[in-house]
């Protein structure tokens, strides 16, 4: 990912702001977009990188999202559950709202499934 861009995170605050208040970090040379702390999209080259698994991922393919990759170290092409958000979403901030909250959902179920539970620390299995 390229270098942090301030007018793209202007963009990214006003295509989302359905979803009201967001935070963008910096990291791994571009940013990840949080709701509630809860990363569900990243930003890297006027790009916008949204979360995705079995329940959204067909829709943004038929959409036609690509999927984030990027170069391993021994050259194999590696990817992320990351896809693009939709062409069709770039001038339309509601599809684009959509299209986030999506993401959002994706990423607070997986948020959701790595914490432990009450029982499960006092069972001593974490």
């Amino acid at each position: 990912m390229a270098a942090r861009d301030p007018d793209f995170e202007a963009w990214v605050h006003e295509h989302f702001a359905a979803l009201g208040t967001l935070e963008i970090k910096r990291m791994f040379g571009g940013a990840g977009v949080y709701r509630h702390g809860t990363i569900f999209a990243l930003l890297g080259d006027g790009v916008v990188w949204l979360k995705g698994d079995e329940t959204n991922v067909p829709a943004l393919e038929a959409a036609g999202s690509r999927q984030f990759t990027y170069p391993g170290k021994d050259g194999a092409i590696m990817s992320l559950g990351y896809w693009s958000l939709p062409d069709s979403a770039t001038d339309d901030p509601d599809e684009a709202a959509e299209w986030a909250r999506g993401a959002l959902d994706v990423a607070l179920r997986k948020a959701a499934a790595k914490r432990p539970t009450k029982r499960s620390i006092a069972l001593g299995s974490v």
